[in-house]
């Protein structure tokens, strides 16, 4: 048997006129989207409902262009100023661009709800396909939970909404904000996305297309108001060329180089570019998988890195007072950009449909971790309880409202302690990069099993560089994640990432010593268990199963 069912062997896992030897031809796109998921194992059991721009419009909606900018501005301004936060934005997604590149070829080949963790296990050697499966699952796992929640300077949707709405709830005085209020305001939207994704896919599709428009026009628009509203605009010398660094308290004066302060300060676009692994977990409910997803991938990418940068441009150059703005007294730099230009009704106006924009960022990061969480339950990398899904609105309802209360748990710490909270979180972004760039760094150093595996999408001569590239830009990232970004260093400052990734390794690496190494094999064939009589999702009998050889998992 191959070590990747379906493709060499020819086998054909209860599907009706599938065929193996050309895995992508023949038939319908319906048809060969459920030929290719019963070549990998499974069944079609979540509504195929996403078209091309639908899954473009979930990564995109993620990746929330405004989101990232209008929460992590104020550590641009002060990590580096203009400059840094203009040109970084180029080098940043030129270089992700690379990233992108990578998971798109993989997805195609792979197209499955379990994204990284399935990618993993099929590109990695069959005696390490289980542990690298395990180790990337949970690094995507832990990620996505934690980007839902976040905390600045560490990526931030619902509860980044929830401060944004404490926020621009200031402008006119009369409220104060609590923890207990944001934690407040955070539950009441958690639910709102909850409640929406147990609907399923055909209310998302519509709140889809409302979140591209409202990304994309929506966005350009109050970028151009703002230009054309300004009183006064700053030169492209300020611009592109202005350094600034307040990482130090005042009276230490500069306390790293420029150099140092430049590459932690473009970390403000590397924060906001994530999260487009939603095109790969959403690829079980996209038609033309093998080709929709990748493009899904790279379309959002490429859409967010344009619109990104044209936004970034009119919010610098409509700067009225620098300092008014780095030190603004709401605590957020584009609220004070608003409130400059078109007075305090016009700033909560427009701070109004960016929290419109966040609200939609959230709903549908909660829709990709639910699929994430399917896909891994599917598998036995969570409990098998949870690898359900509804069979009126074709939805994983249970790991949709598993990804929200774990969001509220991990929000939690906040209402005690600033530096928890951010201990928690900060494995949000690098959590998801190291999920990004195993499978991409497996699929390198085995190359040959990746080219027998390759889809509709495939890079050809370019897959080895843009793998090298991808790998060592992740690489290099991880290491600047880690890196203090204030001075003095204290308690209150520390950059808690290292902290939050030894425990994350500690954790998926002891866990699969001591015990899940005994049982984990990785993607398990669903619907070879069900010929053999078994119930997929009975946890003892698959296990037994496998021992005895009876069934097997996508590593052998």
């Amino acid at each position: 048997m191959s070590q990747y069912p379906g493709i060499e062997d020819g086998a054909n896992y209860g599907v009706e006129d599938a065929e193996p030897a050309n895995r992508f031809a023949g038939g319908g796109a319906a048809d060969s989207d459920e030929n290719r998921l019963a070549q990998l194992g499974y069944k079609q059991e979540l509504a195929r409902e996403w078209s091309l721009i639908h899954n473009f419009g979930v990564s995109f909606s993620i990746i929330s262009i405004i989101t990232g900018i209008t929460t992590l501005t104020q550590y641009a301004l002060v990590t580096g100023g203009p400059g840094v936060m203009s040109v970084g934005w180029i080098v940043v997604n030129f270089f992700t661009f690379f990233v992108g590149l990578g998971m798109a070829e993989i997805v195609s080949a792979v197209p499955t709800s379990g994204g990284p963790y399935f990618w993993a296990a099929v590109l990695a050697s069959e005696e390490w396909g289980p542990f690298w499966s395990w180790v990337t699952g949970w690094s995507n796992f832990l990620g996505q939970v934690a980007v839902t929640t976040g905390k600045f300077p560490f990526p931030s949707i619902t509860f980044g909404g929830a401060g944004l709405i404490s926020t621009v709830a200031t402008v006119k005085g009369g409220y104060t904000p609590t923890p207990a209020k944001v934690i407040g305001i955070y539950a009441a939207l958690l639910l709102s996305h909850a409640v929406i994704n147990t609907f399923g896919v055909k209310l998302l599709k519509y709140l889809n297309i409302s979140s591209i428009i409202l990304h994309s026009v929506g966005v350009s628009c109050i970028a151009i108001a703002v230009l054309a509203k300004a009183p006064t605009h700053q030169s492209a010398k300020f611009v592109f060329a202005t350094y600034n660094d307040s990482t130090g308290d005042p009276g230490w004066g500069e306390v790293a180089s420029p150099a140092y302060v430049a590459i932690i300060g473009i970390l403000q676009a590397q924060y906001t570019i994530t999260g487009y692994d939603a095109s790969a977990h959403l690829s079980e409910e996209t038609k033309d998988a093998s080709r929709a997803a990748p493009r899904g991938v790279l379309l959002s990418l490429l859409v967010s890195a344009l619109f990104g940068f044209f936004i970034i441009l009119a919010f610098l150059f409509s700067i009225q007072d620098f300092d008014r703005t780095i030190t603004s007294v709401y605590g957020q730099p584009v609220l004070q950009i608003f409130v400059d230009v078109f007075g305090e009704n016009g700033a909560i106006a427009l701070f109004s449909i960016i929290i419109i924009c966040v609200w939609h960022c959230g709903l549908f990061s909660l829709t990709s971790n639910s699929r994430m969480m399917y896909g891994f339950a599917r598998d036995a990398g969570l409990p098998r309880w949870f690898a359900h899904t509804d069979k009126r609105f074709k939805s994983p309802i249970r790991t949709v409202w598993l990804a929200a209360f774990l969001a509220f748990c991990l929000a939690l710490p906040s209402l005690g302690s600033s530096v928890a909270f951010a201990a928690c979180t900060s494995i949000a972004t690098i959590g998801l990069y190291i999920s990004y760039g195993l499978p991409i760094f497996l699929g390198l150093i085995n190359s040959r099993r990746f080219n027998t595996l390759k889809g509709p999408f495939n890079l050809g001569v370019f897959s080895m560089p843009v793998a090298i590239i991808a790998s060592l830009w992740i690489a290099f990232i991880t290491v600047v994640f880690c890196l203090p970004n204030t001075y003095p260093v204290t308690r209150e400052t520390l950059n808690y990432t290292p902290v939050a990734v030894g425990i994350v390794a500690v954790g998926s690496l002891g866990s699969w010593v001591l015990w899940a190494r005994r049982w984990f094999v990785g993607p398990i064939r669903a619907i070879e268990a069900e010929r053999q009589g078994i119930d997929p999702n009975d946890e003892d009998a698959i296990t037994k199963a496998e021992k005895d050889g009876m069934i097997g998992s996508a590593t052998k």
